[in-house]
C-alpha cells in the first residue's frame, strides 16, 4: 500500500520518513537518514537562513560495519530513496532503488528489531502517557495496545520500548513541575471562576504548602461542612509529601471532599497555617466537629485556629493499633479481639462503656497493660460514648478520609509529580460528583418501598432522601425491639428492651425519654438524636405508642433532607446547572479518536483513498484550526468582562 514511486510528494520530511517507514515495515526491512545537502541563503529577508535541499533514507543495511565480530548487519546493501525539497518547501522523491541484497525480515518479531521500526508514534505515545497517568500497570498498557493495533503480535515495538517511553514520560512530566502545576491551577479557574488556591513557597521557590477549593466544594461545605474529617496519610507522590483531605458527608450520606492540600512538613506551624487558610477559604466559617487521627501538632493547632470547634480522634485508629499492638493478646484469648471490637462499636452510654472495659481487663488479666492503660486514659478523644451531644453526622472515625484516599490511589499512579497529582484528583472529584447526581436521580424519581407503613414513616418519605430514609426505617424497625412504659403521662416514658435477657451484661437495656415543648421535642439517653441529627429508635417508639405520625420540625435536620442544597447564593448558581454541555476533555477526545479511526481503516484500504484522507484531514485541520482561534478569541472577551480581575488561561 506504500510502495515509494518517484515524483511522490510529501509536505514534510517528517512525513516522507513515516511513509517510508511504513513501507519498510510492511516489507521487512529497516531505514535511516544518510546523506543530506543545505543551502544558506545569502541575501534577502530570510539572510543566513539554512535549508536541507537533499535528504537520502537508506536501508539499515546500507554500508558496512566498521569493526570485525560486530552486532551490525550491514552488507552494503544499495536501496534508498533520494528526496529533495520544491520551492514551497515539500518534499519529493527523485530517486527510488527498492532492491535488497540480503534476506529481509518475515514475521513481526523479526521486524521489530530494527531501530527505526522501534520508533513509538505521538499518538500512541498519547495513549501510553493516559493510561499511565490513569495509574494502569506496563502489563495492563501493553495489553491495550494490543487491542489496539489488533493483537500484542501486531504492537509494532517491543515492551523494552514502551518501558523506554514509560521512564520517558515520568522524566517530561517531573521536568518544571511547579510552573505546570501553577498553569493548571490558571487554567481551572477559568473553567471555574469559583475556584481559589494558595501555594506557599519557601525562599527557593519550593511548594511548602498547597491548598485548594473549587466552587462546587464551597456549595457543598455551606450546606454540610458542620462536621469533618482530615486525614495526612496518604504520600505516594513524587516528593512524598503527606498529602490531607477534608472531608465530610452529605444528604445521601456519601463522603463529599471539600479540599485538598499539599504539604512538605507536618508541624503545628503547617497545620495551624493549613486549618486557618481552609477556614478563610470556605468564607470564614469554621466546623462544628473535626475528626482526625491521632496526632499531637494536629491537636495544638486546632486547639490555636480551631477554638470553637470541638475536636476528637477517630475511634478507626484504635482497632488498628490493637491489631499490632496486642497480638499475643488476640494470640492467647480467641474470644478477646470479637468482646473488644463489640465494646467499641456498640457501646452507647459512659455507664456501659466502663463497666464493659472493667470487665475485658479483668476476664483476660490485663489490668497494668502497656497499650490499653494509655488508650483508655485517652477515652475521652475517641470512644464513642463521650461523644454524646456532639455533632458528628454520624462519622465517628475518620474512615471517610480514609475511603477517599484508597480511591485517590486508583487514579494516581505512584511517584506523580504536583500538576499530575492535582490533575488526577480533580478525576476522583467528579466521580464523586457522578454517583451524587446519581443519588440526586434516585430521590427525585422516587418509588421508594416502605418497611413498615407507619404513617412516620411515610412523612419521612417526603422529608429525608432515599438514603437518609432507609436509615429512618431501619430505626422504626429496630424500634419493634423496645417496649414503652409510661413515667410520666406526655413528658417522661421509659423504653426497655424486649429481649433484655440476652443483651451483654454491660448493655443498658432501658432508656428515659423525655418530651418538652409540647410534644415538639423528644429528647432519649442514647443522644443519638443530637451525635446523628435524627431521631433514635427510643424516641421513635414512644411517638408510635402516642400515635404522632409526623416527625415533629424540631427533628428535621436540613442537612439530611432533600432540599438540604435548595438555597444558593448567586455566584454558586452556575454550580447547579446541568453539566451535559460541559463533557470533559478525555471524552470529547475519546469520541474524536474513534470517530478518525474510522477515516484511518477507509485510507488503509487503498493507496488513493489514503491521500484523499490526508487531504481531508489536512483541510480540515486548517478550517477548524481558524474556528478554535476565533471561539478562544470571544471567549476571553466575554472572561473579561464577567470577570476583569481573573486571569484567562488563553492569555
Amino acid at each position: 500500500n506504500y510502495v515509494p514511486k518517484i515524483g511522490l510528494c510529501f509536505d514534510s520530511l517528517a512525513e516522507a520518513y513515516e511513509y517510508i517507514n511504513l513501507y519498510s515495515w510492511e516489507v521487512g526491512f529497516g531505514i535511516r537518514y544518510s546523506r543530506s545537502k543545505s543551502y544558506k541563503c545569502k541575501s534577502g529577508p530570510k539572510k543566513d537562513v539554512v535549508y536541507q535541499t537533499l535528504k537520502h533514507i537508506v536501508c539499515g543495511c546500507e554500508g558496512y560495519p566498521r569493526k570485525k565480530n560486530t552486532s551490525y548487519v550491514r552488507c552494503g546493501c544499495k536501496a534508498m530513496i533520494r528526496l529533495l525539497r520544491t520551492k514551497d518547501h515539500g518534499w519529493y522523491i527523485k530517486e527510488c532503488k527498492l532492491e535488497h541484497n540480503h534476506n529481509l525480515s518475515r514475521n513481526n518479531g523479526e521486524k521489530m528489531c530494527w531501530p527505526s521500526h522501534k520508533h513509538i508514534d505521538r499518538y500512541t505515545r498519547e495513549l501510553v502517557r493516559n493510561l499511565r497517568e490513569n495509574n494502569l500497570p506496563l502489563t495492563k498498557v501493553y495489553s491495550i495496545l494490543g487491542t489496539y493495533f489488533g493483537s500484542t503480535e501486531d504492537i509494532p515495538f517491543n515492551k523494552r520500548s514502551l518501558e523506554n517511553l514509560c521512564k520517558q514520560i515520568s522524566k517530561e512530566e517531573a521536568n518544571d513541575d511547579v510552573r505546570k502545576t501553577m498553569d493548571l491551577f490558571t487554567k481551572m479557574r477559568d473553567e471555574d471562576p469559583s475556584i481559589v488556591y494558595t501555594a506557599d513557597l519557601d525562599s527557593d521557590g519550593r511548594i511548602r504548602t498547597l491548598i485548594w477549593v473549587n466552587g462546587k466544594s464551597k456549595m457543598d461545605y455551606k450546606c454540610f461542612g458542620d462536621a469533618i474529617t482530615f486525614d495526612t496519610t496518604y504520600k505516594t507522590n513524587l516528593y512524598g509529601m503527606p498529602f490531607g483531605l477534608f472531608v465530610g458527608v452529605n444528604n445521601h450520606f456519601q463522603s463529599i471532599i471539600f479540599s485538598g492540600v499539599l504539604m512538605r512538613q507536618e508541624t503545628i506551624e503547617s497545620f495551624e497555617s493549613i486549618f486557618r487558610e481552609f477556614t478563610s477559604l470556605m468564607g470564614g466559617k469554621p466546623p462544628v466537629t473535626i475528626l482526625t487521627d491521632q496526632c499531637r501538632a494536629m491537636e495544638v493547632a486546632i486547639e490555636r485556629v480551631l477554638k470553637n470547634t470541638t475536636h476528637r480522634w477517630c475511634k478507626w485508629h484504635v482497632p488498628k493499633m490493637a491489631k499490632e499492638r496486642l497480638g499475643s493478646v488476640y494470640t492467647k484469648y480467641s474470644n478477646f479481639e470479637p468482646e473488644f471490637h463489640k465494646l467499641i462499636n456498640y457501646s452507647i452510654t459512659v455507664e456501659e462503656f466502663e463497666a464493659a472495659w472493667e470487665g475485658l481487663l479483668q476476664k483476660y488479666d490485663l489490668k497494668e497493660h502497656h497499650f490499653l492503660t494509655p488508650i483508655y486514659e485517652a477515652r475521652h478523644h475517641w470512644a464513642k460514648p463521650y461523644f454524646s451531644g456532639i455533632f458528628c453526622a454520624k462519622m465517628i472515625s475518620t474512615q471517610r478520609s480514609e475511603s477517599a484516599n484508597h480511591m485517590l490511589k486508583g487514579y494516581v499512579p505512584p511517584g506523580a509529580p504536583m500538576h499530575l497529582f492535582v490533575k488526577q484528583y480533580n478525576k476522583l472529584i467528579a466521580d464523586r460528583i457522578l454517583k451524587e447526581d446519581s443519588e440526586n436521580q434516585r430521590t427525585r424519581m422516587g418509588g421508594v418501598v416502605l418497611k413498615t407503613g407507619w404513617p412516620i414513616e411515610k412523612h419521612a418519605a417526603t422529608v429525608y432522601t432515599s438514603a437518609m430514609l432507609q436509615l429512618f426505617s431501619d430505626h422504626i424497625f429496630g424500634s419493634a425491639a423496645c417496649n414503652v412504659i409510661k413515667a410520666e403521662a406526655n413528658k417522661k416514658y421509659l423504653t426497655i428492651h424486649s429481649d433484655a435477657a440476652r443483651r451483654e451484661k454491660w448493655s443498658k437495656v432501658n432508656y428515659e425519654v423525655t418530651i418538652s415543648d409540647g410534644g415538639c421535642m423528644y429528647k432519649c439517653e442514647c443522644g443519638l438524636a443530637e451525635h446523628m441529627g435524627m431521631l433514635c429508635c427510643h424516641s421513635i417508639r414512644v411517638m408510635l405508642r402516642q400515635g404522632v405520625d409526623k416527625i415533629p420540625e424540631g427533628h428535621i435536620l436540613k442537612r439530611w433532607t432533600k432540599d438540604a442544597t435548595d438555597v444558593l447564593p448567586d455566584h454558586l448558581v452556575h454550580l447547579q446547572k446541568d453539566r451535559g454541555s460541559a463533557r470533559s476533555q478525555s471524552y470529547r477526545h475519546a469520541t474524536l479518536h474513534v470517530a478518525a479511526l474510522e477515516l484511518a481503516a477507509i485510507g488503509d484500504k487503498n493507496v488513493d483513498c489514503y491521500h484523499d484522507v490526508v487531504k481531508y484531514m489536512k483541510d480540515g485541520t486548517k478550517k477548524f484550526g481558524s474556528l478554535l482561534e476565533r471561539l478562544l478569541l470571544e471567549e476571553d472577551i466575554v472572561h473579561f468582562v464577567m470577570y476583569p480581575n481573573v486571569p484567562s488561561c488563553t492569555t
